[in-house]
């Protein structure tokens, strides 16, 4: 029987935005689970004479998150790159019904999103180099590690690596997360989906409300609430076990680029100047972590940028976007 080809509709950003539904199986005790691809082209003259006309970039969002940056699109769209970004399994577009936001027993398991996501951008083989077209790979906080420990598990998959804030190291430091992680690990060999205290306050949600940066459209509540997901000990530990693999050293085996803020506001109470910096991550922490993740690392830190540098104020996103196009110029248009 032939295979039906599968079909892009209308994604609720609207044009030039589409999505396509990726079936991953069956999840025992929802099930279909899925993810979800959204896609933008450049226009067809970019397509032919553009720098970055034989790259597709692949973005992967972070923890309680989903893809909304309409901007970033239009920033690798106008260089001839065709964009893509993967709503992960229950999370965002992927999100279903009796489903638990976000989690996950490994970050290996999406290996599977992944290869979907890969499969339907044509890019299901492995890229041989000087032939086809190049894989970029864009991963903002958690899915900056996930897609930092994919490439070092698929070495020569991806021409180059760019994190947005990569959630490389726990909050706690190396000390702190070594002495949490045995306590972490026995709650999730016996209670995986249980309940955690709340670590999310919303104080990063309302640096983007004032800052104006916050996504639009109803569905923002369910795929994004204000205070985050509720954590589970199952999905802490998967995340802590991709902690240690970077700390014990991995090779993407690629040019990498990773994107801070210049500081951070620990997340303890409201504080003006959460709106000019990182209230998720310490971000000191995560400039060691990256330099533990290639032999080809530049590490650029944004002064004014929040957890996500790409929706800051106006100037340190502006910022972040000349670092970005200066690290593309010379790393990926020049074919590196």
């Amino acid at each position: 029987m032939a295979r039906t080809a599968a079909v892009w509709a209308p994604d609720v950003l609207g044009t030039p935005f589409e999505q396509q539904t990726l079936p991953l199986g069956v999840d025992g005790e929802h099930g279909p689970l899925v993810a979800t691809l959204v896609r933008s082209i450049p226009n067809p003259f970019t397509r032919l004479f553009a720098p970055l006309r034989d790259v597709d970039v692949l973005y992967v969002h972070g923890w309680s998150d989903y893809f909304f940056q309409r901007e970033l699109a239009r920033f690798w769209t106008a260089r001839g790159a065709t964009f893509y970004a993967l709503d992960l399994r229950r999370y965002g577009r992927s999100l279903r019904d009796g489903e638990v936001p976000g989690y996950i027993d490994s970050l290996d398991d999406y290996d599977a999103d992944i290869a979907a996501a890969l499969a339907a951008m044509g890019q299901g083989e492995r890229r041989v180099a000087g032939s086809g077209r190049r894989l970029v790979l864009l991963g903002h906080s958690t899915g900056g590690l996930t897609l930092t420990l994919w490439a070092a598990r698929h070495p020569g998959r991806a021409a180059a690596l760019i994190l947005n804030s990569p959630w490389l190291e726990l909050q706690l430091g190396a000390l702190g997360r070594q002495a949490l992680a045995p306590l972490v690990d026995m709650r999730a060999r016996i209670d995986p989906r249980g309940t955690q205290p709340a670590v999310d306050f919303g104080f990063y949600t309302r640096a983007q409300q004032e800052i104006g940066s916050l996504p639009d459209g109803d569905h923002r509540a369910r795929w994004r609430p204000d205070r985050g997901f509720a954590t589970a000990p199952g999905w802490l530990s998967a995340v802590m076990q991709g902690h240690r693999r970077i700390a014990a050293g991995v090779d993407v085996e690629c040019p990498a680029l990773v994107l801070l803020s210049a500081r951070s506001t620990p997340p303890l109470s409201w504080k003006e100047s959460m709106t000019s910096s990182d209230s998720v991550l310490v971000v000191d922490d995560i400039a060691r972590a990256a330099t533990r993740i290639g032999g080809l690392v530049t590490i650029a830190r944004i002064d004014g940028a929040i957890h996500d540098v790409f929706l800051s104020r106006a100037q340190p996103r502006a910022e972040a976007y000349d670092e970005l196009d200066r690290w593309v110029d010379g790393y990926v248009a020049a074919g590196v």
